[in-house]
């Protein structure tokens, strides 16, 4: 249990480092979204720009069985990396956003 708790944590600090960033244009706000009954946590932007209405997910990480999925990541450094340099091993990070058949091919887990 003190795995799925470090996790939470570790993922929580992301999502909130994130939410503070102010995008370049538009007034746009950041939304974090932390559900830990289910295990998904998101960040959104939302709000207007030049172009028109903004509604967008930025990422969206999710924990099953004590793994990190990476659901959808929008953001320029990368999720899996960050999630790396807290310490959460290979193994344990999901890149959910690749088709099951080819997570082989990357250094992370298949599922």
């Amino acid at each position: 249990m003190a795995k799925l708790e470090y996790y939470r944590k570790i993922i929580t600090q992301i999502l909130e480092k994130h939410a503070q960033y102010n995008p370049s244009h538009g007034e746009i706000e950041a939304l974090s979204l932390c559900d830990p009954i289910t295990d998904n946590y998101l960040l959104l932007d939302t709000g207007w720009d030049k172009t028109g209405r903004v509604h967008a997910v930025v990422f969206h990480l999710r924990i099953i069985q004590e793994k990190i999925w990476i659901e959808s990541d929008g953001t320029e450094g990368g999720i899996a990396l960050e999630l790396l340099e807290q310490g959460v091993p290979r193994e344990d990070i999901v890149l959910g956003f690749i088709r099951p058949k080819r997570r082989h091919l990357t250094d992370f887990s298949v599922a």
